[in-house]
């Protein structure tokens, strides 16, 4: 069966609403080797402070960049992926780029505080609840 417009603009506008919602589908927005929200990470609470931690194989110690303020946390870096000057790629299933993830937490941090370890390709952040964020005990007279 063949569609026909009368107005071919009409064919150019349902292919991009195709194309938006194909790009804001969550099938694309998960992939474990980079595409997508990368770096993957995972978010909990372990006491009274808050852990992320972030996969980031590829991604060198001085490439990674972490930012606190309030209750939001901020990745971002540059993963390369080396390959020989003449190199020809048959497959790529890997990406390699600039990435930027900011993350809103559940309570406010004390960015004074947080430390950060790498190793191996694992990013982990542990972020302390801030003061302001604690729960207060209040006496009553």
């Amino acid at each position: 069966m063949a569609l026909f417009y009368s107005n071919p603009f009409d064919a150019m506008l349902e292919f991009q609403r195709a194309l938006d919602t194909l790009r804001d589908s969550a099938w694309l927005d998960f992939s474990p080797s980079g595409r997508g929200a990368f770096p993957p990470l995972n978010v909990f609470s372990k006491g009274d402070d808050i852990v992320v931690i972030a996969e980031a194989p590829g991604v060198h110690k001085a490439d990674l960049r972490i930012e606190a303020k309030g209750n939001t946390i901020r990745i971002s870096g540059v993963k390369s992926i080396e390959r020989g000057a003449r190199a020809s790629v048959h497959r790529r299933e890997r990406a390699d780029g600039r990435f930027d993830r900011t993350v809103t937490l559940p309570v406010e941090v004390d960015a004074d505080r947080v430390k950060a370890e790498y190793r191996d390709g694992i990013l982990a952040l542990y972020l302390p609840r801030a003061e302001s964020a604690k729960p207060r005990t209040i006496n009553i007279t």
